[in-house]
């Protein structure tokens, strides 16, 4: 198109077309709107082509005929891909496929056919940015992003990766461990899903000082699950579900002497079993919650017998004692700990541990280390103080240490 000037009354060029929108019903040779030919189809800075058939081409002018830098955006409104191609249409410039659109500009001129850049402009729909947006986690559905959690199993200890993030894990064997990485190269709001589908335990295992829980590692039982998030610094359990036959967590923990006070993650594992070698006596407080614990004392129970008891802390609470080589059972009522271990109802016997001189079996809870005890094979003692004083077998009786008899003694050879 072309206008005449008012005033000089010659034929004025027109300016870059802006915008056009092009049906191609056939192969389209374009031509720079500075040429001023009403009748040619012109190359617009935006340009919105839409095609019936794959097969028809547009065709830019030529590049010698403008300068460098002269460009176009295209987007493709239709269907089928639009193939652009340089002015010889020998060269294609680029293919701009249904709904997606491409920035072209010409970076040299020295010829008709030129030389073109090219930049992705991205995509009319959300379709194609979706999918390059799509990280771990996520998954392209149509134009949108979506959650996923892909699922992978797992027979042998494995060590999770940070590429890990949001799959689902399941442990497919018998015992196994699976490694948490450094929390720290982790970072803040990490996660992933596990599940322990095997016939064993799986232990969840931070690295280096790490903790899951609070705690070194957690063990989950068969058909146990839970998510594992990562804070940056430690890792945490998120609906840790657990199968009613193992619903049972252990807890080891070594000590030597003073007061250990269980973390909330510590005191949740029903059965603990404390190891160490003491060097004075143990005193675990455990929270002010209603719980049953089974406990062992697997410490050695140093020289003089030392203990290990049980508190809540609670005002006016009772505690329990369990000695070395000992095991209990202790009801919780939130203030008290009391043994459970009692004659069940038509019972006829009772079996005790043989403790010994330092830790007898049958003591006194302000004096532990006065009771009775079985010092070896056909032997009955009587411990007073940690020292064996009493001693009866088979053959006789011996007591250790001086006698005071005010009723006199009959009988036998002296």
């Amino acid at each position: 198109m072309s206008f005449v000037s008012p005033f000089t009354g010659d034929v004025i060029q027109p300016t870059d077309v802006s915008y056009r929108s092009i049906t191609l019903t056939g192969t389209v040779q374009l031509s720079w709107p500075v040429n001023g030919n009403p009748t040619d189809n012109y190359a617009a800075r935006i340009m919105e082509i839409s095609s019936s058939s794959s097969s028809y081409y547009l065709l830019m002018p030529p590049a010698d005929q403008t300068s460098v830098g002269t460009d176009s955006l295209i987007r493709n409104t239709g269907g089928v891909p639009i193939t652009v191609k340089d002015y010889s249409g020998a060269h294609t410039i680029v293919t701009v496929a249904a709904g997606e659109a491409q920035y072209i500009y010409i970076t040299a001129n020295p010829t008709a056919y030129g030389t073109w850049g090219i930049i992705a402009f991205g995509a009319g729909s959300s379709n194609t940015d979706a999918v390059t947006l799509a990280g771990y986690g996520l998954m392209a559905i149509s134009t949108t992003l979506n959650t996923a959690h892909p699922v992978e199993t797992f027979g042998t200890s494995y060590t999770a990766q940070a590429s890990d993030r949001a799959s689902s894990y399941v442990w497919t064997s018998g015992t196994g461990t699976l490694t948490l990485p450094l929390a720290s190269t982790l970072g803040d709001n990490w996660f992933f899903l596990i599940r322990n589908g095997g016939t064993g335990t799986l232990n969840v295992t931070p690295s280096g000082i790490d903790q899951i829980n609070g705690t070194a590692s957690i063990a989950m039982q068969p058909a146990d699950s839970c998510i594992v998030c990562c804070s940056g610094t430690a890792f945490y359990t998120v609906g840790l579900g657990q199968n009613a036959q193992f619903n049972f967590s252990q807890l080891t923990k070594a000590v030597t002497s003073g007061t250990y006070t269980l973390t909330p993650a510590e005191a949740s594992n029903t059965i603990q079993k404390y190891t160490g070698n003491l060097t004075g006596n143990v005193t675990i407080v455990l929270p002010q919650t209603i719980q049953v614990y089974y406990i062992t004392n697997q410490t050695n129970g140093g020289g003089p017998g030392y203990t290990v008891s049980f508190t809540t802390g609670a005002s006016g609470g009772s505690s329990a004692v369990v000695t070395a080589n000992a095991q209990a059972i202790l009801l919780c009522d939130s203030i008290n700990l009391l043994n459970a271990a009692t004659v069940s109802a038509g019972s006829s016997s009772l079996s005790l541990n043989n403790g010994s001189a330092g830790g007898p079996t049958l003591n006194f809870a302000s004096e532990t280390s006065t009771g009775v005890f079985r010092p070896g094979t056909g032997q009955f003692g009587i411990s007073i103080l940690g020292v064996q004083r009493f001693d009866l077998e088979a053959t006789g009786l011996t007591i250790a240490g001086a006698g005071t008899f005010t009723g006199g003694v009959s009988g036998g050879t002296y």
